[in-house]
């Protein structure tokens, strides 16, 4: 993948170029770090819409090893934003199957179909245009790797709960079109080649 990016404006990663890459064996280090700093998601290991024994009460160290699993399986699960070598940033993307259910309309027999579930971005570094770039790269990679259709399930800007899984005005900017929603909150989106 790398791709590159001077979507940042100054103040946030001062101008910057922007570098993506895919999470595997070799950038799985990075991934690690990104979640483990203050601030970092380690309380979830972006396990939240993946597939796991029991849903309630796993432990950080239990989500940290699934997620870890997959990475060492080759499956895919997202991507890194890095900023002057210093990763800063986490979308994930993979494959609609290797996720739980994400809708009720969901139709399993489609194939092609990934989803992007979540973003990461550190505090400071938020309004600033990382999370879009993030979902450009996140288009870019699931199209490269054989997609045909990208679903997301953003959530209005004024929304109380599932910011992580960005908004839905920054999707449609992209073309995403709307196709339902996945409980009260969630809207179902589609981008598709």
């Amino acid at each position: 993948m790398p791709r590159r990016s001077r979507g940042l404006p100054p103040g946030k990663a001062d101008g910057a170029e922007i570098r993506f890459s895919a999470v595997t064996r070799s950038t799985r280090a990075d991934f690690e770090n990104l979640f483990e700093q203050p601030g970092g998601p380690k309380y979830c290991w972006c396990m939240a819409w993946r597939n796991l024994p029991s849903r309630e009460h796993v432990p950080n160290d239990e989500k940290k090893r699934a997620i870890i699993s997959l990475i060492e399986a080759d499956t895919p699960v997202g991507i890194l934003a890095r900023v002057e070598g210093k990763t800063v940033g986490w979308c994930s993307v993979a494959p609609r199957e290797t996720y739980r259910r994400l809708s009720r309309q969901q139709d399993d027999s489609e194939t092609g179909v990934w989803s992007i579930v979540c973003f990461y971005v550190p505090r400071a570094l938020r309004g600033g245009g990382l999370a879009s770039a993030l979902l450009a790269a996140a288009i870019d990679y699931a199209f490269a790797k054989g997609a045909s259709t990208i679903e997301a399930y953003p959530v209005d800007q004024a929304s109380p709960s599932y910011s992580f899984m960005g908004f839905r005005d920054m999707f449609a900017a992209r073309g995403f079109r709307e196709i339902g929603m996945a409980g009260s909150r969630r809207h179902v989106m589609r981008l598709e080649r």
